[in-house]
């Protein structure tokens, strides 16, 4: 391991970057699928919506499975499932007269790859990486997603300069890479022992849920919250550029990468740094939702471009700030036999965020494009509040100082 630690560094932070650009790189050409396919802004929000309701539903499953057998041995059908999907969506797009229907049957079958690659990469980080250099990974992990965020709304755009279907044409491509590296640098140690029976293993994660069920809820949410409110707010600002400023193309792009690069910077800074201090993480999430709640509310008074890039950025170092520290929380309180059910429980609870942004986003401005920011504000006021209040950290960073393992591991 410690021989191509880099690689398996980087084949680790491949498998989130394959999940991201599943719903970011076709967020800059859905004005031009909407004009093609002739559907209206509900229904293309749809594909990213079925895309992370299959993967919410999946995650848990692959989860257990990640557990029961091997991480290895569920992310690489997984990519192979999910660029099979990409070119279902690209075929029919670019053959079918009706390709309404099959893309999204494609973005099911993408969604259901998706469901294998990010939460189990973070719960195969806690397995191959201990202490401060788990943190550190996991910032990484979480910056990886996030560049795949910054990237994929450049690259859907270049390619939707070739036709607005390409998107789904690149997704194997990336699927090969990712496969390849990790398929030859990611090397688990063999179980010692045979996993234990479901019943015994369901026993654990009910103890999990029993003592720790509280927090964790909340820091799922926090999750959610921030991926919800990142999905959302892109699916407005997308609309909202080509609209009001005929901004389209690559430019529009780069106009979208800039809120995801603050936030990828932030997450890379805030793994970094943070090492195993929980004390520091949950002052850093509550600091994050406050960021996130003062940007939403300064929104409603700037309509201007500029002015509303600067003041969005806000929300963005609020979510590099959380995401983190939300990840080194989930993946240090379960041993490594529950570890996979527990992060993708969590990678469920994000992605149904992401399903529900869009959606919610496109009803809100409907009604109020105040009101919509506002209602956003109040939300992340009250989940940082909650936070605050029910994210404990005491025992979990004094078995920390002593050296010892957490003390969440049931068998």
């Amino acid at each position: 391991m410690a021989k191509n630690k880099g690689m398996s560094i980087a084949a680790i932070g491949s498998i989130p970057l394959i999940m991201t650009l599943g719903n970011s790189m076709l967020i800059p050409i859905f004005p031009q699928m909407k004009q093609a396919l002739h559907i209206t802004q509900l229904q293309v929000s749809m594909t990213i919506t079925v895309f992370s309701i299959a993967a919410a539903l999946f995650i848990p499953i692959l989860g257990y499975l990640s557990d029961r057998f091997s991480r290895k041995i569920i992310i690489l059908p997984a990519l192979v499932i999910y660029g099979i999907g990409g070119i279902l969506a690209g075929i029919a797009s670019a053959s079918f007269a009706e390709p309404y229907v099959w893309i999204l049957i494609g973005r099911v079958l993408q969604g259901i790859g998706a469901a294998g690659t990010a939460p189990i990469a973070m719960a195969l980080t806690g397995d191959l990486f201990k202490g401060g250099e788990q943190s550190r990974v996991l910032g990484i992990v979480e910056a990886s997603n996030g560049l795949g965020k910054v990237l994929s709304p450049i690259i859907g755009s270049l390619l939707g300069l070739v036709v607005w279907y390409a998107v789904f044409f690149a997704f194997p491509i990336f699927c090969i890479v990712s496969i390849l590296l990790t398929w030859i640098f990611i090397k688990e140690k063999r179980h010692k022992q045979a996993p234990p029976p479901f019943r015994k293993y369901a026993r654990g994660i009910l103890s999990v849920f029993k003592y720790e069920g509280r927090w964790l809820s909340v820091t799922y949410l926090a999750g959610a919250t921030c991926l919800f409110t990142l999905f959302g707010i892109l699916f407005y600002l997308s609309d909202f550029i080509e609209q009001t400023y005929a901004i389209d193309g690559v430019a529009k792009g780069l106009i979208l990468a800039i809120p995801l690069l603050v936030m990828v910077s932030t997450s890379y800074i805030t793994g970094a740094k943070i090492g195993k201090n929980f004390t520091r993480m949950k002052r850093l999430i509550v600091l994050g939702f406050l960021f996130m709640t003062i940007s939403y509310s300064a929104l409603v008074l700037t309509k201007n471009l500029l002015p509303f890039l600067g003041v969005l950025a806000i929300s963005s170092v609020g979510t590099g700030l959380i995401l983190p520290c939300i990840n080194s929380l989930i993946t240090g309180s379960v041993g490594k036999e529950r570890r996979g059910f527990v992060t993708s429980l969590y990678g469920s609870v994000r992605f149904i965020g992401v399903a529900v942004g869009p959606p919610v986003f496109t009803r809100l401005i409907e009604w109020s494009r105040t009101g919509m920011f506002l209602s956003i504000a109040a939300l992340t006021l009250i989940v940082g509040l909650l936070c605050l209040t029910m994210i404990r950290v005491g025992d979990k960073e004094g078995h920390h100082k002593k050296g010892k393992p957490l003390r969440y591991n049931y068998m």
